[in-house]
Formats: structure tokens, C-alpha cells, sequence
């Protein structure tokens, strides 16, 4: 990394997962598994590799699902802290709160919700050379699908640009934010920890209002996937299990009857399948019982039953 010694990073994982219920109210959005290997331990070995030695983690909704799972980072070879959050922070108040702990000048912002094979040392750079407060990696946008970020010519972020908008004869360049980012600990100095607040609606704005050049975005043409959606997570977890010619999943204490039929669906932890269960395009979360003979298609069960996904 660029200074002296890594930067530290902060990963965000407090938030509720409202658009990814019935899987949120199970497990935090970041415990979810991903063919086989939970969220948030996924991100954390990517963080080692990629030299990080310092993480702390924001805490809010289901946190013992994460942190039974991290514990104090050994495992992970990392020293991992956690910022608890007695009500949800926000991407502005989260890292405010977080910043006694990080102790670093310069940090990374990692979301607990995406993956992505983004290089950190570049990002890290880029940040650096530029003089930024901010450097948000980003991908082309999809803005039919997801909002964008609006920069212009020389990679300084501008606006957001709302999902489904008509990009007209506008000459700037819309972005997918992939959850990556570089940061100055100065950028949310003057942030009240104890308030929920948005980092690209409410903090970023006010440092660019005041220095055009505060946020820029870095451009990656790597991978990225995103769990918003229980319907995300599931093409994610089968996408993931395919580059690495894995399961999809089936956890611990999941046992299947010979004679079902799973396909397409990803198990949790103490799943019972029944005889002549069938399953596809489905996730079947944590402690269900399938009865035997029942079927189901594009659904997410939980203990409480199905709903469609």
C-alpha cells in the first residue's frame, strides 16, 4: 500500500437487508454462504491477500451470525474489530462511528454485500496520486437496473443518477459503484457518529461542494457481483460455485434423501430433505424440515415456510 505500512479497512455489515427478507431474517447479509464459504469470510481472505492486516467490522442487525463466524479475525490471520451500531449508521454515520478504531489516516470501505476481484494496491494508488478525500471503484452501469454515478471527463464524481433515468445528451459517464473503496479518515471528520447518514447522498456532496475534486471514481474492468435481492444471491452463489467448480451449497447437518431431486437451489446449515423432495431454483435457509414428496420452484424457504422468490 501506498504510506507507511497497510491500510486498515472497514466493512460494512450492519445493515438490515430489507430488499434480501426472508434470507435477512435469518442470517446478517454478510453471513449469507456463497457456494459454500460464508460472505464475510470471503471478503476477509480476499482482504489478507490483498496484504490488509487490520479489518473492522460495523455490527447492527443479526451480528451474532457474523460474529460467531469471525470472531477475533484469527483464523483469518487479521485482527478484526467490531463497531456496534445501536441503530443503523448509514454509509456516512457507520464510518464516523468506526473511526476511533480504525486509526488510520487512510482506510479502506468494503461493503458486506458484494464481492469483487478489484486490485486494492491500484485503488490505493490512484487514491494517492490524486489528492482525493474519496475514490469510489466503479464498472460500467446497468442503468436500468441499478442507480449510477455520474462523473465527468476527468473521473470526478458529480451526481447520482437514479435508476431507469434517461442518460439524454449528457457527456458524463454513468458508473456502477462496486462497493470498493479508498478513503480519507478526514473525509468524515466533521460526521456525527451518533446519526444515521448517507456517504454519497449527505457527505460526499459537501466535500465536493467545496473542492470539485474531493470524489473521484476509479474504473475497474474486473468482476463484480451483487446480493441485494434474494434473487441476486442465488444467481451469485451458482455463478461463484461454477468459476470454482464447487456445490452451490448444501451446509453442515444437511442431510438429503436419496431419492430428491435438488437442482438449481442452494441448502443452509441443518437442512432435512425428505424422499422424493423436489427443489429447483431454490434456497432453503437454516433448521427447515421438507417433508417428504413436496415440491417447490423458485421459492425461498424458511422455517416460518415459502414464499417465491
Amino acid at each position: 500500500m501506498t504510506g507507511r505500512g497497510p491500510w486498515p479497512a472497514l466493512v460494512l455489515a450492519a445493515g438490515l437487508g430489507t430488499r434480501l427478507r426472508p434470507l435477512s431474517a435469518i442470517r446478517a447479509k454478510a453471513a449469507l454462504p456463497v457456494a459454500g464459504r460464508p460472505l464475510i469470510i470471503r471478503i476477509l481472505s480476499q482482504l489478507r491477500l490483498a496484504g490488509i492486516d487490520r479489518v473492522v467490522i460495523n455490527l447492527h442487525h443479526r451480528a451474532e451470525t457474523i460474529t460467531r463466524l469471525v470472531g477475533d479475525g484469527t483464523q483469518a490471520g487479521l485482527e478484526v474489530r467490531y463497531s456496534w451500531e445501536t441503530h443503523v449508521l448509514g454509509s456516512g454515520g457507520g464510518p464516523a462511528r468506526a473511526l476511533p478504531l480504525l486509526a488510520a489516516d487512510r482506510f479502506f470501505i468494503v461493503n458486506g454485500d458484494t464481492l469483487s476481484d478489484i486490485s486494492f494496491e491500484r485503488l490505493a494508488e490512484a487514491h494517492t496520486r490524486s489528492g482525493a478525500d474519496a475514490t469510489l471503484a466503479v464498472a460500467p452501469a446497468d442503468v436500468a437496473k441499478y442507480n449510477a454515478l455520474l462523473a465527468d471527463e476527468t473521473g470526478a464524481f458529480v451526481d447520482i443518477l437514479p435508476r431507469g433515468s434517461d442518460l439524454g445528451d449528457t457527456d458524463r459517464r454513468p458508473w456502477h459503484f462496486v462497493g470498493v473503496q479508498a478513503v480519507n479518515a478526514s473525509a468524515f471528520a466533521g460526521v456525527d457518529p451518533a446519526r444515521p447518514s448517507d456517504s454519497l447522498r449527505d457527505v460526499y456532496p459537501r466535500l465536493v461542494s467545496t473542492r470539485r475534486e474531493a470524489v473521484r471514481v476509479f474504473p475497474t474492468g474486473g468482476v463484480f457481483y451483487d446480493i441485494g435481492t434474494p434473487e441476486d444471491y442465488l444467481r451469485t452463489t451458482q455463478a461463484i460455485a461454477l468459476v470454482e467448480g464447487a456445490s452451490p451449497g448444501c451446509g453442515d447437518g444437511t442431510v438429503v434423501a436419496p431419492s430428491a431431486r435438488i437442482d438449481h437451489s442452494v441448502l443452509w446449515d441443518r437442512v432435512t430433505v425428505g424422499e422424493s423432495v423436489e427443489l429447483s431454483h431454490c434456497v432453503v435457509t437454516d433448521d427447515v424440515t421438507i417433508p417428504a414428496g413436496e415440491r417447490y420452484h423458485r421459492a425461498v424457504i424458511t422455517p416460518r415456510g415459502a414464499v417465491p422468490l
